[in-house]
């Protein structure tokens, strides 16, 4: 039963891709419409290519061989030490455990692919496209596999109750391996292609540059719903021991949680604007589904509830924070929704989660640790590497490309040749 309800949940998965391949998109100018989802095809294949060959050996999986050393009197188990190319997978189901393990494979092919997509947001209408596949080779390779294995491959974080006392670090769906790695690669992104041609004034102050097509961001995020139940059902299942019965309670909480944070947004919107803003309220749609993800089916709806409205409030402000106050444009709100949203959901489960084991204060505590190892670890990481890309090929596309759009300057043509033309009087050249 386990086996057929994993293999349909991942085959949800990929309506998440395309749901955030529309938002991103539709959050950007019209002009660099077909560049943005050529750009997630391509992140979505390298990193999936390069996980395969490699990426899924650093992984590892329990039980496996395993990268380690020791210090301070504890094994700390570093990384995974499968080999290369998937050899040694079982595709005929001869065997019970070569089966699982292609099934993990499956599962985590599907998850890079999906955290390389989160990126492009911050890199909306400025980020080319031979830099977006290195940088998506990295992550696939060597960023994603890494805290994959400490969380999903019984590394040290999942070991933190054996060698620490306190509680193991729980990411249940993805929170922190997917949602957080790549908003933390998205905020790497902004700071090294810089804000979008016309977007601040001599003064600081930042000019709206409105999303081209609404209607494909809301419609995205209804298609994200039905890929993240996928994604948080099947991680549930292959690595928390899931039945049938926690895969209802999860597209529940998905949904409760997604739908409080978009009406937070909305909320706050109208309250603030006196119109609701429709980009924001799916923002906190989005961000609603990443915090809710750290737990799944692990806290109860009402629980669910309060972790999707305080994402959707965190979102609406933490946007302009970003935007006015950091001058971090990222035209998708991918580092706070993401990012920033990912990080409270795994919090939030050490405060609201059900624990059959240890101690709330233990859960907390290792949720902290966990947290502290993506800020601490993953994101200089993640940024050094983009910077060591980035000598090598330059992320921003040239001041002609701005003006022209992605379209032109990379694909040749736009995406609306016949209709559509520059409207760009709200910002300056």
């Amino acid at each position: 039963m386990n086996l057929e309800l994993s293999l349909s949940s991942m085959m949800l998965i990929p309506f998440a891709a395309a749901g955030l391949a529309l938002i991103h998109q539709g959050l950007g100018r019209s002009r660099s419409a077909a560049h943005a989802m050529l750009a997630s095809l391509c992140a979505l294949a390298v990193s999936a290519i390069v996980f395969v060959l490699f990426g899924a050996s650093w992984t590892g999986y329990n039980g496996a061989a395993i990268h380690s050393f020791v210090a301070g009197g504890v094994r700390w188990d570093w990384l995974g030490a499968a080999p290369f190319f998937a050899q040694g997978i079982s595709f005929d189901g001869s065997e019970t455990a070569g089966l699982s393990r292609s099934l993990v494979l499956c599962f985590e092919l599907m998850a890079v692919g999906l955290t390389a997509t989160i990126p492009l947001s911050a890199g909306a209408d400025r980020w080319r496209l031979g830099p977006i596949c290195f940088s998506s080779a990295l992550l696939g390779g060597i960023v994603f596999p890494i805290f994959a294995h400490w969380v999903w491959g019984a590394g040290w974080l999942a070991q933190l109750a054996a060698n620490f006392g306190i509680s193991n670090f729980t990411d249940v769906g993805g929170a922190g391996v997917v949602q957080v790695v790549g908003g933390l690669t998205a905020l790497s992104v902004a700071w090294i292609a810089g804000p979008r041609r016309g977007k601040y004034s001599d003064d600081g102050i930042p000019a709206a540059i409105p999303g081209h097509s609404i209607v494909q961001v809301l419609f995205g995020c209804l298609l994200a719903l039905v890929g993240w139940i996928g994604l948080d059902a099947a991680a549930s299942i292959l690595f928390y021991g899931a039945g049938p019965l926690q895969v209802v309670g999860v597209v529940i909480n998905a949904t409760l949680s997604a739908s409080a944070g978009c009406l937070a947004a909305l909320v706050i919107t109208r309250a603030r604007y006196h119109k609701p803003d429709a980009s924001l309220s799916a923002n906190g749609w989005i961000a609603g589904l990443v915090a809710g993800s750290a737990a799944c089916a692990m806290i109860s709806p009402v629980a669910a509830i309060e972790v999707g409205l305080a994402a959707g409030v965190l979102s609406t402000y933490l946007i302009e924070i970003f935007e006015l106050h950091l001058r971090v444009d990222d035209p998708g709100g991918a580092v706070s929704v993401h990012a920033l949203a990912g990080i409270w959901g795994l919090f939030a489960f050490g405060l609201f989660g059900h624990f059959s084991s240890g101690t709330r204060g233990g859960h907390i505590l290792a949720q902290l640790v966990g947290i502290s190892a993506l800020l601490g670890f993953m994101l200089p990481l993640i940024h050094g590497g983009n910077l060591l890309i980035n000598r090598w090929s330059t992320y921003r596309v040239d001041d002609d490309g701005h003006w022209h759009g992605m379209d032109v300057r990379e694909l040749g043509a736009g995406a609306y040749p016949e209709f559509v033309i520059h409207a760009d009087e709200f910002v300056p050249r």
